[in-house]
């Protein structure tokens, strides 16, 4: 007698270890979504109230020095040095999930890097479709990138307002997807946003991230040596032309993230076997989630609607492209590609879901805002009358995504109760729940 193989599952349960380190980032990301929503609100009141002009001024004040092109606006300095904290977190989070996370598994990680993709491709294809068929010709097709990347920390501030209780795999499913398409949009920044390229400061950037790469490949940690080093290869590539968060992610990707034979691991309070990358992210991640981007979000969302403007923001074909890639491209871009690798590969869906979740999940990833907003500035200028239509068009997008993914994802609450409960319970009493104890034996 044959017996059949068994077909392949997505949205399966992640490993234990994999939803431990992912249960902490989460409940990182969702406090520094709600600061991030905070930071918001008050930079789009203090814009719209009767001392917007004192915004405008804060944001616009430079400092630095004239060396590297480094004297900025606080705006530009939250935009190109805060932001590279938040990319070098991301590309801690990217080479941890391929090398030693779930995703080292092809199978794992095919479903969330096509859905990624087709998430990126789609909205791009939706924003060029409307802005043209609505009069956009020129510059606004430069605005092409605006919608492509999802926000983590903006999509689970919702997911926390809204009360979900999404299964495991969905929450990993979400974090993995945020983290793959804001890598394809920091590679997109760096070829479709550079301008005034200068060769010499990029080639020069290369002494101190090698030494950077020197260190942490020896697991030497020491702030006062790592820090300079990575002050002046981000100095380098901003100097470049090349955006300046680029540096963050390949100060991230250099970073090991398990422990070298026959080595002492670096020092963490996560214990001996946590290596240099968990140290890191242990550190900066809250420092990311909780100044870095609500920082950033506070500078670049201030967008002054008052006073007629209101109307010709939304008229434009920019705006339009931007709340139409965010709110119909992501999700026909995200459900699209799960449902055509599941079928392409033959796999199913994990016991307890149904695709009116994926379809939820979906529209979440039409939450945009920091890479947006990032993008936004590099395509028209900062502080353009586009580059305030395209604040708004995020914004707006977002909260009709977020909208959509409440009515599909509210009346399901009760079921995603139920199943984070049976992943929760132990009844061994060992810390680790039973159904991952059962899953690790058969």
């Amino acid at each position: 007698m044959t017996i059949p193989p068994v077909r392949g599952r997505i949205f399966s349960r992640p490993s234990w270890p994999e939803a431990t380190a992912l249960k902490a980032a989460l409940r990182t990301e969702t406090v520094g979504g709600a600061l991030l929503l905070l930071a918001a609100l008050l930079a789009i009141a203090w814009a719209n109230s009767p001392w917007h002009e004192s915004y405008a001024a804060l944001r616009d004040l430079s400092v630095g020095v004239d060396w590297g092109h480094l004297k900025l606006t606080l705006g530009h300095w939250a935009a190109d040095g805060l932001l590279a904290i938040f990319f070098f977190v991301a590309g801690l989070e990217l080479k941890r999930e391929f090398l030693v996370g779930d995703l080292r598994d092809p199978r794992r990680a095919a479903v969330p890097i096509v859905a990624a993709v087709c998430g990126v491709i789609v909205p791009a294809a939706t924003y060029l479709i409307v802005t043209r068929a609505t009069g956009g010709t020129g510059d606004a097709l430069r605005g092409w990138a605006i919608p492509s990347a999802t926000d983590i920390a903006f999509a689970l501030a919702v997911l926390a307002v809204l009360g979900s209780h999404l299964p495991a795999a969905l929450r990993a499913f979400l974090l993995t997807l945020a983290v793959v398409d804001d890598l394809i949009a920091i590679v997109i920044i760096a070829i479709g946003y550079t301008s005034d390229f200068a060769g010499m400061p990029l080639l020069l950037a290369v002494a101190p991230l090698a030494a950077f790469t020197f260190l942490v490949q020896r697991r030497i940690t020491y702030p006062l040596l790592l820090v300079p080093l990575a002050l002046l290869t981000w100095g380098l590539v901003h100097a470049s032309g090349v955006h300046a968060t680029v540096a963050g992610v390949l100060l991230g990707l250099v970073v090991p993230v398990r422990p070298r034979k026959g080595r002492m691991p670096a020092v963490s309070v996560h214990g001996p076997k946590t290596d240099v990358a968990h140290v890191f992210e242990h550190r900066l991640r809250p420092l990311s989630a909780a100044l870095a981007v609500p920082v950033f979000a506070f500078f670049a969302a201030g967008v002054r609607v008052v006073g007629g403007g209101f109307g010709e923001a939304i008229s434009d074909p920019v705006a339009l492209g931007v709340m139409a890639g965010l709110v119909i491209g992501k999700v026909v871009g995200v459900f699209g590609g799960t449902y055509l690798t599941a079928r392409f590969t033959k796999a199913d869906l994990d016991p307890g879901l149904g695709w009116a979740d994926v379809v939820g999940l979906s529209f979440l990833t039409g939450i945009g805002f920091t890479v947006s907003l990032l993008i936004g500035e590099l395509a028209f200028g900062a502080g353009s009358d586009r580059d305030e239509h395209v604040k708004l068009a995020v914004l707006l997008g977002s909260l009709a995504a977020a909208a959509l993914a409440a009515l599909v994802l509210v009346p399901r609450n009760a079921r995603y109760r139920a199943a984070e409960a049976r992943e929760e319970q132990d009844d061994d009493g060992d810390g680790i729940p039973d159904v991952y104890e059962y899953e690790q034996t058969r």
